[in-house]
């Protein structure tokens, strides 16, 4: 009989060393097949008129419950601080859908969902202030 140093009777330490080789081996195959995986379609900005709309609409809708200010009031704060590590997609679909149970409406009837996901992202990045109109 031969003798196979890689055996797990061969050494217990040995056995645990290979079990954790393999783990990490299959964790870097999933690591890359994750990765290989095709992102999110970023959806197309919306028109600079209707991104003036939405930022009205950010500021004086959702500012209502989130604070002028989007720093929170009745809701949370809506700031890049706030939203950090908040996956995009989550929010546009709480943007969009609402929150059952709770006082957060959904504005399907005011928004697309790409404009859901703009919304979004503007407020993760900091949120534009409301354009100022012309005195006349």
């Amino acid at each position: 009989m031969t003798h196979n140093p890689l055996s797990p009777q061969a050494s217990p330490v040995r056995a645990r060393l290979g079990a954790a080789c393999l783990a990490w081996c299959a964790g870097l195959g999933l690591a890359g097949m994750a990765a290989a995986q095709p992102a999110q379609p970023v959806p197309a900005a919306p028109s600079p008129e209707r991104q003036g709309a939405l930022v009205r609409m950010v500021r004086q809708d959702c500012g209502s419950c989130h604070g002028m200010r989007l720093t929170g009031g009745l809701g949370p704060a809506l700031t890049p601080q706030a939203l950090e590590g908040k996956p995009l997609l989550s929010m546009a679909s709480t943007i969009y859908g609402g929150r059952p149970g709770t006082p957060m409406p959904g504005w399907s009837a005011m928004l697309t969902q790409d404009e859901a996901q703009w919304v979004a992202q503007q407020l993760a990045d900091g949120f534009p202030e409301e354009p100022r109109r012309p005195v006349r």
